[in-house]
């Protein structure tokens, strides 16, 4: 048997055992296996690589909080019965996986980032390390701001085993001798208070001279663990946490108002079912079994670490330390010139306007509906609103605008997850000012970026949008790649009012001219266009689809891309995170190419390309390819119309991420991504360096100063018109 056969033998065999798709949960820690490479990269600033160790944390915390607990969630589970076959299966290779993960990122923090970061004056002190001065400020920082906040709890029947907070720092501790009342209860319990930092910077004169100290609050109070038992033996002790379930449920259909609900459950999910239970290296097996019993956990979801039990809270140093040289060289957005004349809706008359985040600034997308809040010609603005943020100079333009008088309508998801709180203080606000809120459609999230503004001129009303794949969210915008339309097209602009009423009257929308929406035609529109490259290939032309977005999850749109591969379209996908196809395989998707892109920025835009006979459809969407955004949210998919437009989502969306040869992994068909690199002798090639380098206020001046120089040099003068 020849070796081509062999391949193909073992690749069948591969299918056979793991099936036509790519398991979803363990795609989606192949992703944080991609982020975690980038704090192994020796090449990236040093707290920029702390920076990603804290990521993978956050990120390996929603994965239990959502992925692992849905899947528990999905079956009533009798103890007696245990797990069903398959979910018992899935769960064992997803932690398998975990722990590769989890022993990766504290063996690079312990034997890496840490001395590394001592190596540059940046030291994270533990107990043994930290000399007598230091030891000495601890202890009265103990004394003063801790121990007063500490209620240890000593277990027996009158003081039962508390209830313990969703990710919260908390210690076991395991106690010799007799208490007050000469009773011999064992084992107490301790929360670490909320209100504390986590991570504790000491006095700069404590210090080396161009240095800083810090220590985490757990190693306070472990070291002073003997001072809150007085007369007790601290036999052993072992700081723990707790993950928990944290998707909210609230019966969207039974209840009378959707805010009031959400508000009263989002006390309940920090208390949600245990998933995950997370304790000390030097924890003894009896405290850890303890524990378990107590949260009902399963010993495969039983995590013992060599560090701190939470790595994220050591973000804080990345964020507020301040060796420039240790970070990321500051980046500068690009106003865009086009749009900074004194007339924005002049301007949008006179062409669209296309923005690209983070190389080309936000700013322009704020502007748009504060300059729609102050123009007395303005008469109506409306916006959906899904990430907002706590701080929002956006969200204020609105209330401002509501308070002018202005018919403010803002569709605010109450249900996105994590920003639940945030969503429901500004729905608050913006009622208060006179504003109408609604929150979107029963059992939907509304997920579009859509803002619309109506103008009173002399021709009548006139309407202006704005169509995003990112959130409106101006923190988020400066490290979250996305594109933006801001348009005065009347075709769009009229589907985007349409999508407006259907959202507040709920009635079916009428046939829209351009935008595909979802959960009506977005996906059969993506299909469509699908088999038409397939079926245009068969007929021996050209087909070709290029797709760029967070995740790829549906099977339907998986197997019509299969079908597309087999009839001879040329596929590249760019896909961020979780990608359930699986590409490369002969006979089923031998002409798909899966790429994803993990560097500075996080890539989340979402594009979609197909050649269509050289007609070039170009949509830019706030929806994956999953089944969630194609049928369980309200999203939009909307065209690029202008020539040039279509050709800078191509030249600056597109082809640099299909070149990139630093922060680019390929999939392979048996789900594992390999780190793509330069060939030979060709140069390193960064996407997101590219488009730095390209759109960034330091590329922008150098330009308009080349301008200068010709035009000086030519005897014109650069600023008479020509």
């Amino acid at each position: 048997m020849d070796m081509k056969n062999k391949a193909i033998e073992a690749e069948t065999k591969m299918l056979e055992d793991g099936g036509t798709y790519l398991n979803r949960e363990l795609s989606l820690l192949e992703f944080n296996r991609r982020v975690l490479a980038q704090a192994e990269d020796p090449a990236i600033p040093l707290l920029e690589r702390l920076r990603f160790l804290c990521i993978v944390a956050s990120n390996l915390d929603e994965f239990f909080e959502v992925r692992v607990a849905s899947l528990l969630a999905q079956h009533k589970i009798d103890r007696a019965d245990g797990l069903p076959d398959g979910l018992a299966a899935d769960l064992e290779r997803a932690s398998a996986e975990c722990r590769h993960l989890i022993a990766r990122q504290y063996s690079l923090y312990n034997n890496e980032i840490t001395p590394q970061l001592s190596e540059h004056g940046i030291h994270l002190l533990h107990r043994s390390e930290r000399n007598a001065a230091q030891r000495a400020w601890v202890k009265q920082y103990f004394d003063r701001e801790v121990r007063p906040l500490l209620t240890p709890i000593g277990l027996d029947p009158a003081h039962p085993f508390p209830r313990v907070i969703n990710k919260s720092l908390n210690f076991i501790v395991e106690l010799a001798g007799k208490d007050a009342f000469g009773r011999g209860s064992g084992i107490a319990i301790m929360k670490a208070p909320r209100v504390l930092p986590r991570v504790i910077r000491l006095p700069d004169e404590l210090s080396d001279k161009k240095g800083a100290s810090y220590c985490l609050l757990s190693s306070v109070i472990q070291a002073h663990m003997a001072d809150l038992f007085t007369g007790r033996e601290v036999v052993s002790y072992s700081q723990f946490r707790v993950t928990r379930n944290s998707d909210l449920w609230v019966d969207e259909e039974e209840v009378k108002n959707l805010r009031q609900a959400l508000q009263s459950e989002l006390h309940s999910r920090q208390y949600g079912f245990a998933v995950r239970l997370e304790v000390g290296r030097a924890c003894p097996q009896h405290l850890s079994d303890f524990l378990l019993n107590q949260f009902d956990i399963d010993r495969s979801r039983l995590f013992t670490v060599d560090g701190p039990v939470n790595l994220g809270r050591l973000l804080e140093i990345a964020n507020t330390h301040d060796q420039a040289e240790l970070k990321f060289p500051p980046y500068v957005a690009n106003y865009p010139g086009k749009l900074s004349g004194p007339d924005l809706f002049a301007t949008l008359r006179k062409h669209d306007a296309l923005l690209h985040h983070p190389f080309e600034s936000f700013q322009p997308v704020i502007n748009f509906i504060q300059c729609a809040a102050a123009d007395p010609n303005v008469v109506a603005i409306k916006q959906t609103i899904y990430r907002a943020g706590s701080n929002s100079e956006l969200m204020e333009a609105l209330i401002a605008a509501a308070r002018r008088g202005k018919e403010v309508t803002v569709i605010v998801e109450l249900m996105a997850r994590f920003d639940e709180e945030a969503n429901i203080n500004w729905a608050e606000k913006l009622e208060q000012a006179g504003a109408q809120v609604v929150y979107g459609v029963v059992g939907l999230k509304t997920h579009a970026k859509m803002a619309l503004v109506l103008r009173r001129e002399p021709g009548g009303l006139r309407r202006y949008a704005h169509l995003g794949t990112g959130n409106y969210n101006p923190t988020t915008a400066k490290f979250y790649t996305d594109f933006g339309l801001l348009t005065a097209d009347a075709d769009l602009t009229a589907d985007v009012n349409e999508v407006f009423i259907h959202l507040t009257s709920m009635t079916r929308p009428k046939q829209l001219a351009s935008i595909w929406l979802a959960p009506f035609s977005l996906h059969k529109e993506i299909v469509r266009a699908i088999r038409n490259e397939a079926e245009l290939a068969r007929q021996g032309k050209p087909g070709r689809i290029i797709a760029k977005m967070n995740s790829l999850t549906d099977e339907s749109v998986i197997k019509a891309l299969y079908d597309a591969s087999n009839a001879g379209v040329k596929i590249d996908l760019i896909i961020r995170g979780a990608c359930s196809l699986r590409p490369g395989v002969e006979g089923m998707s031998d002409n798909i190419k899966v790429r994803s892109i993990v560097g500075r920025f996080l890539e989340h835009t979402r594009i979609y390309y197909f050649r269509n006979d050289l007609k070039h459809d170009m949509y830019l969407s706030s929806a994956d390819w999953m089944n969630r955004n194609l049928f369980r949210r309200v999203e939009v998919a909307f065209p690029v119309r202008a020539p040039a437009l279509k050709r800078r989502v191509m030249r600056e969306g597109l082809h640099p991420y299909l070149k990139d040869n630093v922060n680019a992994w390929e999939l392979s068909s048996d789900g594992r991504y390999r780190r793509r690199k330069a060939r030979g002798k060709g140069a390193d090639y960064s996407a997101q360096q590219v488009l730095m380098d390209m759109l960034g206020a330091a590329a922008a001046a150098a330009a308009t100063a080349n301008a200068n120089n010709k035009e000086e040099d030519n005897g014109t003068d650069p600023v008479a018109p020509r």
